[in-house]
């Protein structure tokens, strides 16, 4: 119960650890960045608003400006009685203020019908009086008390000098109201788009955690040796694919397992019976030594049984030596037809007392290869052996030799049962033995493969299940170097 409770603890702390972590890396940038954004577009829309009204009132302050000027002369009474029937009869006033200064800067009319004499507190006035020119000023106004917007233009006579200046002035309450508005609906928008933001990656990290979680249980149950258990979930991305490596991990360990367990248990009974054969064949000399034929026939079993053995010793520790990237080859150049040879000439006799021939063809060519001749005797060798065992129901082996493009190629093809289809993609693999019961601990054919590999070369193995197979091993041929 303890050790159960401390898992589930564990679990959540990873999943809030990851997901806090998501918080403060990425999640946190994601709000700063909308936060800038709101502000940039918040800004943009600011310039843009207070640039239009002021744009405004200087266009109203150019068209009123110029249309003094156009019939302006050098009386002021006429511009005082023109410009003061101008401002009462101005259309616009319900939109704008719409005032007329003297060149002292004194307010004469006001479209808002305000007492005249006095001045306004905005530089603008008194700039555009003395400047000659336009200019356009938005704050606050300190008589009012309020933020406006206001744009004064220099009226001038027929004699390009300044008798005065017209002034259009509009609060910017309004402005200010829809950029409230607008600065609102930023935020709203801001937080809906943090808030999908917020769920989608909520759900985002779900379907990551989550199952990282599973793959992290189904990975401690393997590292307990629970081997074969797998997990079901349906991914089409980077997940999915993890989950299709553990679930093969697991099922490869799991027959990796079964694999370990056949192979130990095969090898105990190939190590027990040739024991068995040399203890019992010892005691049986050691009791009468005068019966010479029995005492021969003893003595041929044990140094049968003792080569078996010795054969058994040697493929475990060049296995061994090829899992710990310990095997070496002793290299050099030489012809393969002469070790292949002295295979065929080890088993011939054997193979004929078992009622067996060996058909043998090798090329007139010599097959030079830059390689091991004592493991490659050592494949040639095993290959046959195993001709001899699963093709007994056979009566031959036929074995040639050539050199076929750029290979010498050793076929050696036994007239047996076959293999199976179903264990043909198999039979190469360490510790596999399929459903045959002969003899064998399964890494004979496994050290060949390698030592072939080794050689830069291949081995493969063709069978007809009931007609027999074929082993073909190539080995690349030596080429001299050209200077």
């Amino acid at each position: 119960m303890i050790k159960k409770k401390s898992g589930k603890t564990k679990k959540k702390y990873s999943s809030s650890a990851i997901k806090k972590r998501w918080l403060i890396n990425n999640f946190s940038i994601v709000v700063l960045s909308i936060i800038l954004m709101i502000s940039v577009i918040a800004g943009a829309v600011t310039t843009y608003h207070y640039d239009s009204l002021r744009g405004s009132l200087a266009n109203r302050a150019n068209t009123i400006s110029a249309y003094i000027n156009r019939y302006m002369t050098a009386s002021y009474n006429q511009f005082y009685e023109f410009t003061s029937e101008l401002v009462a009869g101005y259309s616009d006033k319900d939109k704008v203020e719409i005032q007329v200064v003297d060149t002292y800067g004194k307010v004469m009319f006001s479209s808002t019908g305000l007492m005249a004499g006095y001045i306004p507190s905005t530089p603008d006035v008194a700039q555009a009086l003395s400047e000659g020119k336009q200019v356009p000023y938005v704050g606050e106004d300190q008589l009012s008390g309020e933020n406006v917007a206001c744009v004064t233009s220099p009226i001038f006579n027929k004699n390009s000098t300044i008798i005065g200046a017209v002034r259009f002035v509009s609060s910017t309450k309004m402005v200010e109201r829809q950029l409230i508005n607008i600065y609102l609906g930023l935020v709203l928008v801001g937080l809906a788009i943090v808030g999908l933001i917020l769920i989608s990656n909520r759900y985002f990290l779900s379907s990551i955690v989550d199952p990282i979680l599973k793959i992290n249980d189904l990975a401690k149950n393997i590292a307990q040796g629970k081997y074969g258990e797998k997990l079901y979930m349906d991914f089409d991305d980077e997940i999915g694919e993890l989950c299709n490596t553990i679930n093969n991990m697991s099922a490869e360990l799991e027959h990796m397992d079964k694999a370990k367990n056949d192979f130990i248990s095969s090898v105990s009974h190939e190590l027990r019976t040739p024991l068995a054969a040399i203890g019992g064949w010892t005691e049986t000399i050691a009791v009468d030594f005068s019966d010479k034929e029995t005492m021969s026939q003893g003595l041929n079993i044990i140094h049968k049984e003792t080569r078996r053995l010795t054969q058994m010793v040697e493929e475990l520790l060049d296995f061994s030596r090829i899992e710990s990237g310990r095997f070496k080859l002793q290299t050099e150049i030489f012809d393969m037809r002469g070790e292949l040879y002295d295979a065929v000439f080890i088993y011939r006799m054997a193979l004929k007392e078992a009622g067996m021939a060996i058909e043998y063809d090798e090329s007139d060519e010599p097959i030079i290869v830059n390689g091991d001749k004592h493991r490659l005797k050592q494949v040639f060798l095993n290959v046959i052996d195993n001709a001899a065992k699963y093709g007994a129901d056979g009566d031959k082996i036929a074995i040639t030799i050539v050199a076929y493009e750029d290979y010498g190629v050793v076929q050696i093809r036994d007239f047996g049962q076959g293999i199976p289809a179903d264990e043909l993609p198999f039979v190469k693999k360490k510790f596999f033995k399929g459903s045959s019961k002969q003899r064998g601990a399964g890494i004979g054919l496994a050290v060949c493969n390698e030592i072939v590999t080794m050689h830069n070369g291949e081995l493969n193995i063709e069978s007809e299940y009931g007609e027999g197979t074929t082993v073909s091993i190539y080995v690349p041929l030596y080429k001299e170097e050209t200077m």
